[in-house]
């Protein structure tokens, strides 16, 4: 049996780096409306990193289309470009400031990986992250904790009028 995704969002993009913060920012709102907001961060995280590798690496063109699919346990996200070139894994050293990047989205995700595009002409690269239902992912409904009464409250609230318009007669709202 074939799952169908229950949940999907496309966002195409060029990938600069203006543009980033922008699919970071959609991402971010995708989630916060499927209630997957325990997946905000790692998801805008790994966003960024595969945009930035399609910005510094694409070849020839920086066109790209992330895709999210929530499905009941799981949230694949996937970022396709017109590169048939596969990334690669490499080992940064400590002193380089760029090559941690596939690395960072191993670590952060439940499985990732790689492949060509059905028409040869490009590749995607995707990651998975451990979705809670949706009911788990909400907050817990706000109750007032009852406070002890403290006598100077109450003395002070035994001097308000009971009517507050009474001291002035009228009202503007506005």
């Amino acid at each position: 049996m074939i799952r169908q995704p229950s949940r999907h969002c496309t966002v195409e993009l060029q990938a600069i780096p203006a543009r980033i913060g922008h699919v970071r920012r959609i991402v971010s709102a995708q989630l916060r409306y499927w209630r997957l907001d325990a997946l905000i961060d790692p998801a805008a995280l790994g966003v960024t990193e595969l945009l930035a590798n399609v910005h510094r690496h694409a070849l020839p063109s920086k066109r790209c289309t992330v895709e999210l699919y929530a499905l009941l346990d799981q949230l694949t996200v996937s970022v396709h470009d017109l590169d048939p070139r596969l990334p690669r894994v490499r080992a940064a050293e400590s002193w380089e400031t760029c090559g941690r990047g596939l690395a960072l989205i191993a670590a952060l995700s439940a499985s990732w990986g790689m492949h060509p595009d059905t028409d040869g002409k490009g590749k995607v690269v995707w990651f998975t992250l451990p979705a809670a239902p949706a009911e788990a992912a909400r907050p817990a409904r706000w109750e007032p904790v009852p406070l002890d009464p403290d006598p100077l409250d109450a003395a002070a609230a035994a001097a308000v009028p009971a009517d507050p318009l009474s001291r002035t007669g009228s009202a503007k709202v506005g």
